[in-house]
């Protein structure tokens, strides 16, 4: 879906309002953090953490790894 959004002056920032029905599809609310990626086709807005993924892949390798010995601690 694509729909046109207008940037506005907020203090020394540029703004941008996501219509009602998108916000409330993806399950935002005002104050919630979203995160700018500068991408090859523009500007990719999105309300997930690029490091956050990165993270749980480390993870994953980790567990999988030391699966065992977390085990053991576990108990």
């Amino acid at each position: 879906m694509v729909n046109r959004v207008k940037l506005r002056q907020a203090g020394g920032s540029i703004s941008a309002t996501l219509p009602k029905t998108m916000a409330q599809r993806f399950h935002l609310k005002a104050g919630d953090p979203v995160f700018a990626i500068e991408t090859d086709e523009g500007i990719l807005l999105t309300p997930y953490d690029p490091e956050f993924e990165r993270a749980m892949k480390i993870y994953d390798r980790g567990a999988r790894k030391y699966r065992h010995a977390l085990h053991e601690l576990a108990k």
